[in-house]
């Protein structure tokens, strides 16, 4: 998890309650497909004909609900927003207005980007050239790290696992192109080609440049290589306890001599006694690595660092280029978006916050954070009911989840206040320098932090992202509002179809405070153990059935689900569905339990809701990406995966043993 800090200090704006008003029907009941039997395949029988109506568009690697909002969001609604900006004239300079006006302009001025072809990366490119020691490659890469530009390790500022109230220095590995080890080392073809295509990727790259280095993909991938194979994996990051390692900043000095870490820190203008280290281990050996590395070897991997950070804001061929890898080979989109749609990403990615106070203030009403509150309320009492009723935990540890529940905070739609961006340098003709200005803005602001208290206020989310997420660190859930809308939350809807979406999702992220990550951090957010030992391993049994479970899922030939890297997510997604379920059976006490709707009863119609929020096609290498780097299973496990651990599915739907969606009692997993 990522959060960011705020350093202005704008009070917030009274939102308007101008939410869209067009009716959402609360589930298409054409989208069924009845040539699958519920009980055998829930996800194709509530699904199959949307997935049959609803192909991958050329752009796109995955389809879905996240993804067809997200659209709407970015694509119509701030695109709407960015054009009524740029409507107006003589903006004033450093104003969000003109920063999101003159940024857009600059995304789409093409022909000044051609003729400026590499040269806004000639200042950088001069100074990897006169690299001539380690010591000087130190010094080149901090300042690099400063624009975003990977290396073998990084910093972060962020609240200290340990005190969670005050912020402290991070160092974490880095460095790697294709995003995690297994891409490095598994052998079979598909991640071979993955490889091979690499290599050509970077030699294309460098050809398009003018660069004179010889086999510089061969180089890259092996120096990446070399790096991924003493790097942790994905499953490893997951302790927060072995990734914890609280040491003086003179200890990177002893791990690694050979590498200037005073050089590197100074560039990036960090000052700290403290910094808390991932992995020993792999410092010791990325000293021995680069100290054996040529320097001309380091010189050609941080060139392409550099190119391939900034690819997306240079000339035509280069882009093209960079997609062609990163979007066709990697996730297997065949067309690039326009470059008006790009240029409303690229505004979102560096402007977000300006663009979702604008959002916010024309998108979400008020009302919809009384009526999320409601939920959560709900969910939380639901949450309390069901660890009285746990058989496996202990009064005394009882006693600490209900001291940690009650103590969960949240934010709904928008920030309370919002930063002041007033320092980033925008102008029309400069798109590089313009991108560059934002991250030097934004490593400022998260480097500002080291040291000081921790602003609970802030958001590691911006309003119109279609996502929501927990941060142990505050013991906080947060909803944005880009996801507050159909199919997840649908004021049109009846009860059963939001509880099945919304709610389920809001007890999603109340039962990552209690997954294998979540359940290690008190009810003030630190890293603390609040369990006896009896408990933990019961808990430790359950969750080990839940990832063998999963890791049996084969989504593609040779490829399972990792159920070690997807357990947090899994367990999420099961408490979450059992939360939102009886959190639906309570709202009907003393009342009348609703008639059937289409024919459905209303314990059926919940799980169509659950159904409707993950529906999605995905291509095969967009499948096999996720399955390597992604907590998430995909979409149609996230649905098909948990019903068979729900006695309550097999009830709404009348399965019976010997169907496939269904598991004999003592192989069910019940954790919350």
């Amino acid at each position: 998890m990522v959060t960011f800090a705020a350093c202005g200090t704008n009070t917030s704006t009274k939102q308007q309650e101008t939410a869209d008003t067009t009716k959402v029907p609360a589930f298409n009941v054409a989208d069924i497909d009845t040539a699958y039997k519920a009980c055998d395949d829930f996800d194709n029988y509530a699904n199959g004909n949307w997935k049959k109506n609803n192909p991958i568009p050329s752009t796109e690697s995955r389809w879905g609900a996240f993804n067809i909002l997200d659209k709407q969001n970015k694509e119509v609604r701030l695109k709407g927003i960015i054009t009524e900006i740029t409507g107006k004239k003589e903006l004033k300079k450093g104003t969000e207005e003109q920063q999101i006006a003159d940024y857009y302009t600059s995304f789409l001025d093409t022909a000044t980007i051609e003729k400026r072809g590499i040269t806004p990366l000639k200042p950088y490119l001069d100074k990897i050239d006169g690299i001539k020691t380690l010591a000087d490659w130190a010094a080149v890469t901090g300042e690099l790290q400063k624009l975003g530009v990977s290396t073998f390790t990084g910093f972060g500022a962020e609240a200290d696992a340990k005190n969670s109230k005050m912020n402290v220095l991070y160092q974490a590995q880095s460095g790697l192109s294709l995003g995690e080890r297994s891409y490095y080392e598994r052998p079979d073809s598909a991640t071979k080609n993955v490889r091979n295509e690499f290599v050509n990727h970077v030699d294309k790259m460098f050809s398009l440049a003018g660069f004179p280095d010889v086999k510089p993909g061969t180089t890259v991938l092996g120096l990446e290589t070399q790096l991924a194979l003493i790097q942790l994996s994905n499953v490893e990051l997951r302790d927060p306890v072995k990734t914890y390692n609280r040491s003086g900043y003179g200890e990177l000095r002893t791990l690694a001599p050979d590498f200037d870490w005073d050089a590197f820190t100074k560039k990036q203008d960090i000052k700290a006694d403290t910094v808390i280290l991932q992995n020993k281990e792999y410092l010791t050996n990325a000293n021995k690595l680069l100290k054996a590395t040529p320097i001309d070897v380091l010189k050609t991997y941080t060139k392409w660092q550099l190119l391939t950070s900034f690819a997306g804001y240079l000339p035509k061929a280069f882009d093209e280029e960079n997609f062609h890898f990163f979007g066709t080979v990697m996730t297997g989109k065949k067309a690039q978006k326009t470059r008006t749609e790009r240029a409303i990403r690229s505004t979102d990615m560096k402007l977000g916050m300006p663009l979702g106070k604008l959002f916010a203030k024309k998108y979400f009403p008020e009302s919809s954070k009384e009526k999320v509150s409601q939920m959560i309320e709900n969910v939380r009492k639901v949450y309390g009911e069901r660890i009285d009723k746990l058989t496996w935990m202990s009064d005394s540890t009882k006693q600490m989840a209900h001291k940690k529940l009650a103590s969960f905070t949240y934010k709904i739609g928008y920030p309370d206040k919002w930063k002041d961006y007033s320092s980033i340098q925008i102008d029309k003709g400069t798109l590089l320098e313009n991108a560059v200005s934002a991250m030097l803005w934004e490593h400022k602001d998260n480097i500002d932090k080291i040291g000081k208290p921790v602003d609970r206020s802030e958001w590691g989310m911006t309003p119109q992202t279609v996502n929501a997420y927990y941060n142990p660190l505050n013991n906080e859930v947060v909803f944005p509002a880009g996801i507050l809308q159909p199919p997840f939350y649908n004021p049109n809807a009846d009860d059963a179809i939001n509880y099945g979406g919304i709610i389920a999702v809001i007890g999603h992220e109340f039962t990552h405070g209690f997954d294998d990550q979540g359940s290690q951090f008190d009810a003030e957010g630190n890293l603390k153990n609040w369990w006896t030992k009896t408990d933990r391993e019961n808990f430790d049994k359950l969750t080990k059935r839940y990832v063998k479970y999963f890791s049996g899922i084969e989504v593609l030939p040779g490829f399972k689900i990792n159920g070690s890297l997807t357990i947090g997510e899994n367990v999420a997604d099961l408490g979450g569905m059992t939360l939102a379920y009886y959190a639906l059976k309570k709202s009907f006490e003393g009342k009348e339990e609703p008639k059937p709707i289409d024919g459905f009863t209303w314990q059926q119609r919940f799980f169509l809701g659950w159904a409707q929020v993950w529906h999605g096609n995905i291509t095969d290498a967009a499948l096999r990406q996720q399955i390597q780097i992604d907590p998430h299973s995909p979409a149609r496990d996230r649905i098909n995966g948990p019903l068979p651990h729900l006695k309550e599915f097999q009830d709404a739907w009348g399965c019976k043993a010997g169907d496939k969606m269904v598991l004999p009692d003592a192989e069910r997993v019940t954790i919350w």
